[in-house]
């Protein structure tokens, strides 16, 4: 699998800008606006290089001897007309090259999004949410500039390169290949210099950044610094880290300052150069006052579109980068897919579910076994409890059951059908969990509730948030399930959040029911709400519990004891506690533990 890139604050540059061909093939949708961009680039460059040629034409026509008011007005007249055909060309050119960086850039993360969405969880785990984040914000805003910027100025550069030279040698052969001399002259130290500047402004972005994440873990941390009385040693630390951005930004502004005179010197001092040869030339009736006006204006034209070119290298270069990092999230397969031909479940739903011979690994545990020879078949309508030690395994059968996994070794069949055999996003209709902590998203409660089944009406609603224990808070809130949640539900205290999961769970209407430590944390009173709700949802429907709490569990059908990734014993909670065994010994921790604490 593709590891996400460590967030860095800048974009890594690629070797090659191959990658750059992703972003070709995406605007290419859209061939009229691309068309229209390069139509008006062209135009916007070659005005550009017909303003040296109007020059050229005011002073040799315009103001020759014998010139006139009315010649000179004309020549301006000409002049004013490609300022205007430059305005609105750059005008149009802005607008479908910023539409097209917006557009490819839109398309590109609706493409990724819905790559990402396909993926197994396996996928999650070796690459961080975060930073996959980083790349649909950062790497993606590189190639918005990319194509809305960086290559809109190096196709106008060139088109001002080559245009420019051409013009320069129609007008003055000789003094142009004295400039073409001149130019790695120029632009080697420029290129030179630009290198070890790159360098160390990145040192110097890394300095900032550090002086950042030191802040924020000083200030988040204040009550153990002031409570250690290390406020001193802090403060030294955090001058040492300030002192080294100074040093880092010194030796940078002292490059910078340095690249600055060079370049000055040099590009100044090749135009004096040439003007000194051009006014010898003009001296001795070789060219014409004009002809080296525009010969200084086109050089000035090209020697500043050859510096732009190099620089905007640099920026394609890191925009390949980019590219390659989100291509390689679009190219990602998922690890759990669709068989060729799926097999159909059996209509309707029976809600039995059986491991047979199952051994499963983690992917980025492969030395340790999650479930080992593991063997566990669940009728319909059963309730079965799985207890046991952390690290046992338990939920491990979850992720295994709703196929965000497949197994090593073995079958897990669901109705009779083995689940490799079946649409994985049929299966999970089948299923419906309530986690230990009831996920909620930054949307409005009725959302929140209707991710169990978006068509679901609004009295099916209300039936599932009443069945839930939820109906009177929701009531109560300010817009009623119109009511924004905040981010993680974060209006809702814990038991509110779990009853709106278990309401969510209600509407699913699924056979099979997984409840993953839904009461492990919660207080004493929202722990009897819930596990009310608990038990509406969980008649006529197959039910598989996971508890630490086992006092949630003695009404269970049957109650699998797991340590290690086996089964070491099951049965009922009268049948575990007389043998002795591993649920013995974690019935009489609890209830002991319950026994002290009531009696103080």
């Amino acid at each position: 699998m593709a590891r996400a890139p460590r967030n860095r604050p800048d974009v890594e540059p690629a070797k090659s800008l191959g990658p750059l061909g992703m972003i070709w093939q995406a605007a290419m949708r859209y061939p009229t606006q691309v068309a229209l961009s390069l139509l008006a680039l062209t135009v916007t460059a070659a005005a550009t290089l017909a303003i040296p040629a109007g020059f050229r034409l005011i002073i040799d026509r315009g103001f020759a001897e014998g010139g006139n008011p009315e010649d000179i007005a004309r020549w301006f007249r000409y002049l004013f007309m490609i300022v205007l055909v430059l305005a609105v060309g750059t005008g149009c050119r802005f607008y479908f090259v910023s539409w097209l960086g917006e557009r490819v850039i839109a398309d590109i993360r609706k493409a990724v999004q819905a790559n990402l969405l396909r993926l197994s969880p396996g996928f999650f785990e070796e690459n961080s949410p975060k930073e996959i984040s980083s790349r649909m914000t950062a790497d993606t805003a590189q190639i918005e500039q990319v194509v809305g910027t960086t290559v809109s100025v190096a196709l106008r550069n060139l088109i001002t390169v080559l245009g420019g030279v051409g013009y320069l040698f129609y007008l003055a052969p000789q003094l142009t290949l004295m400039l073409v001399v001149a130019v790695p002259v120029v632009v080697l130290p420029i290129v030179w210099f630009g290198r070890r500047l790159r360098k160390i402004s990145r040192e110097s972005q890394d300095r900032v950044a550090d002086v950042g994440a030191m802040t924020t873990e000083v200030l988040g941390a204040m009550k153990i610094v002031q409570g250690f009385n290390q406020e001193g040693r802090e403060a030294g630390r955090f001058a040492a880290i300030v002192e080294r951005t100074f040093d880092t930004a010194r030796r940078r502004i002292l490059l910078r300052s340095i690249m600055t005179a060079i370049v000055i010197l040099f590009i100044f001092g090749s135009i004096t150069t040439l003007m000194w040869r051009g006014a010898i030339q003009v001296a001795e009736g070789i060219l014409s006052g004009g002809t080296i006006a525009a010969f200084v204006l086109t050089g000035a034209l090209v020697a500043g579109a050859f510096g732009s070119l190099t620089e905007v290298y640099g920026d394609l270069l890191r925009g390949a980068g980019a590219a390659s990092r989100l291509n390689e999230l679009l190219k990602e397969k998922p690890a759990i897919a669709p068989p060729a031909r799926p097999l159909e479940l059996p209509v309707p739903p029976r809600g039995s579910l059986a491991f047979q011979s199952v051994t499963f690994r983690y992917p980025t545990r492969p030395e340790v076994a999650a479930v080992q020879d593991f063997d566990l078949t669940i009728e319909p309508g059963e309730t079965v409890a799985i207890v046991g030690p952390s690290g046992a395994g338990k939920s491990s059968l979850f992720q295994l059951a709703e196929r965000f996994y497949d197994p090593q070794a073995g079958t897990i069949r669901l109705d009779g059908v083995p689940l490799t055999s079946v649409d994985p996003a049929e299966i999970r209709r089948r299923m419906a969990l309530v986690p230990q902590e009831g996920t909620l998203f930054a949307a409005s409660a009725r959302d929140n509730l209707r991710y169990g089944a978006w068509d679901a009406s609004e009295d099916a609603i209300w039936e599932a948030a009443r069945a839930a224990n939820a109906e009177e808070f929701l009531k109560s809130l300010p817009q009623g399930l119109d009511t924004y949640l905040g981010e993680g539900g974060a209006r809702l205290s814990g038991g509110q959040r779990q009853r709106v999961a278990i309401a969510r769970a209600l509407l699913r209407d699924a056979p099979i029911l997984l409840l993953d430590e839904a009461t492990s944390a919660l207080d004493a009173e929202s722990e009897r709400l819930v596990q009310q709700a608990l038990e509406r949802l969980m008649e006529h429907r197959t039910t598989l519990v996971i508890a630490h709490r086992l006092a949630t569990v003695r009404a269970a059908d049957r109650i699998v004891v797991m340590d290690g990734g086996r089964i070491v014993e099951q049965g009922t909670h009268a049948q575990l506690t007389s043998a002795g065994g591993l649920y013995a010994r974690l019935a009489s921790l609890q209830f002991d533990d319950v026994a002290v604490a009531g009696a103080k």
